[in-house]
């Protein structure tokens, strides 16, 4: 019974902590998925509330961590980052110390924009973004052929991306 009781007090108390995502917060998540530039008073016209309920609703979201920042999306060809490649990575050892070395050298890597540990064939997947094939080349030999532990990097270079709603 003090088990049941001790479950009951802590999910009650996530479950305060958790802001609600109820259909206007839902709407501001929305719209500022889409333009985190967007004013407060835009926004809230938006969303069918006053300024100031608006505005206390984004900052209840920012300091309850459902909106973990703000970005701005760059253009790859203006930054040298126009070449995409998603990059399948196996590892030779299944340890912990393998996979912290791993993610240690990919956190290094200017190149590598995202890096995702997932189940299947392969550990890893990485997006990488270069210049060009020249620039991913020397990624592949200089870096990840380097890594300890690296046993196959299966490489797929993006041709066109005809759905992104990364920020």
């Amino acid at each position: 019974m003090r088990n049941e009781i001790a479950k009951l007090c802590v999910n009650g108390l996530n479950s305060q902590l958790m802001t609600k995502i109820d259909q206007i917060n839902d709407a501001i998540l929305h719209e500022l998925s889409r333009d985190g530039r967007i004013s407060n008073l835009t926004l809230a016209d938006k969303v069918g509330l006053s300024p100031s309920a608006c505005l206390r609703r984004v900052q209840e979201l920012e300091r309850s961590g459902v909106i973990k920042g703000y970005r701005v999306r760059l253009d790859p060809a203006q930054t040298g980052r126009a070449y995409v490649v998603y990059v399948a990575v196996g590892l030779s050892e299944h340890t912990k110390a393998a996979q912290e070395g791993f993610e240690q050298a990919m956190r290094r890597a200017e190149e590598v924009t995202e890096c995702h540990n997932v189940a299947g064939a392969f550990e890893y997947i990485l997006r990488v973004e270069v210049a060009d094939l020249p620039a991913y080349k020397a990624f592949h030999t200089d870096t990840l052929g380097t890594v300890p532990h690296v046993r196959s990097i299966t490489s797929y270079m993006v041709m066109g991306s005809p759905k992104d709603v990364r920020a």
